[in-house]
């Protein structure tokens, strides 16, 4: 082990580093859609859980770490790190008791985990429509989609662009239903000064490498409800009372509710706290290109006629994802063909999931999702990632004008 570990960071530190063109099989011009990347102590953290905590297993010593860093700085009641966000999603159903028949509306533009966490404890997914401005769900088509069965709310922020929270959560407290945030692509974006997973009654994060804060896998369960903390913990190690046990409440523990192995492993931990400790310079190194990338092409605007985000002074967004608009489908295939052939990887984002087999087959639609259909066809993801620099983000902007131009 020792040997393995002395090799493994070796490769790392030395002269060589993750996602270097040189030797990685990418060629040096280039420009991927996103790129892992390490900040600082990741691996030298992930030798020290082998050789000075001997802790591979979850629930270790970096797993503490990351949930004392996500309560303290988003300022949630308590976070568990887990395998995924997509797990996270599934505690977050399972706490809130969904059942089959019970209703949860969430928007149909969005990843697949929103829906089918609920889909696995026998929910059906009521999808309703996006603001045309943010590409959040649209509070004002709540409320015509909640029913006697309508269990929760899931908002999702797109982009890490806050929901209309006031509205949401108003409407959650007068029907009785549960808010269950869906901030994977929101870590450190905010709303009203409240940081976006804390404000429901439940919150997900994601750290899959594609995100801002990166573990390769990883995510987090926020809880900001007291009720649910003890049976948060025993849901999440596979449905036993263990923690009271570790605590010495017990003396021995054993099978007590449903539950998974939702933990992540203590070296996904180690990865994961060197990031979130530099999440303040990963923020402002992604608003900073997000500004560059709203800068350069806000001239061209009227010229090619695509739509950008909302605002390139959003100070309440992380700057996860820059996107634009083109103006129809057919415009959107073929620039995303033009940039590949250019060396360049732009992706599509979403198909909508009232659209999809699954969605037809265990969700539905209370009505038209006219602006979910229009735009998910029409949006283009353009690169961003931590390592990206100014002149990447020139060159993208350029082979879009290019092609513009040419047409």
């Amino acid at each position: 082990m020792k040997s393995f570990m002395r090799r493994f960071l070796i490769c790392y530190t030395g002269h060589w580093r993750p996602g270097s063109n040189a030797n990685n099989g990418v060629h040096a011009n280039v420009i991927p859609f996103n790129k892992p990347f390490i900040v600082g102590e990741e691996l030298q953290n992930i030798s020290r859980a082998v050789r000075e905590y001997s802790h591979l297993s979850g629930d270790g010593v970096f797993t503490r770490q990351c949930q004392k860093w996500i309560e303290e700085r988003l300022v949630c009641k308590k976070a568990l790190l887990t395998h995924s966000c997509t797990a996270a999603l599934e505690m977050a159903a399972i706490l809130c008791n969904i059942q089959p028949g019970d209703e949860v509306v969430m928007p149909s533009f969005t990843f697949v985990s929103t829906a089918n966490a609920f889909v696995l404890r026998g929910g059906t997914p009521v999808f309703i429509d996006i603001r045309p401005d943010t590409l959040n769900m649209d509070e004002d088509k709540i409320e015509q989609a909640i029913t006697t069965r309508t269990k929760a709310i899931v908002p999702v922020h797109y982009a890490g662009i806050p929901c209309s929270m006031d509205k949401i959560d108003a409407i959650a407290k007068h029907y009785n239903l549960f808010v269950i945030e869906d901030a994977a692509q929101a870590i450190l974006s905010t709303y009203r000064g409240k940081a976006l997973g804390s404000i429901g009654d439940l919150g997900a994060l994601s750290f899959h490498e594609t995100k801002n804060v990166i573990s390769g896998e990883g995510g987090a369960l926020l809880i900001n409800r007291e009720e649910f903390f003890e049976r948060a913990n025993i849901i999440r190690d596979k449905g036993t009372n263990r923690d009271e046990f570790l605590r010495g409440e017990i003396d021995k523990y054993t099978w007590v509710d449903i539950g998974s192995s939702y933990f992540p492993g203590d070296m996904v931990a180690a990865f994961l706290i060197a990031q979130l400790n530099s999440a303040d310079d990963i923020l402002q190194k992604r608003r900073n290109l997000f500004r560059l990338y709203y800068s350069l092409l806000e001239p061209f605007v009227g010229r090619t006629g695509i739509r950008l985000p909302l605002s390139k002074n959003d100070d309440r967004c992380n700057g996860h994802i820059f996107y634009i608009i083109t103006n129809s489908a057919v415009e959107r295939r073929d620039l995303l063909e033009y940039l590949k052939r250019r060396d360049i990887t732009a992706v599509f984002h979403y198909i909508p999931l009232h659209s999809s087999p699954a969605g037809k087959r265990y969700g539905r639609a209370p009505g038209k999702l006219f602006h979910t259909d229009d735009l998910s066809g029409r949006l283009i993801r353009l690169p961003l990632y931590y390592e990206m620099k100014d002149k990447d983000v020139e060159r993208v902007v350029n082979t879009i004008v290019r092609f513009y131009d040419s047409r």
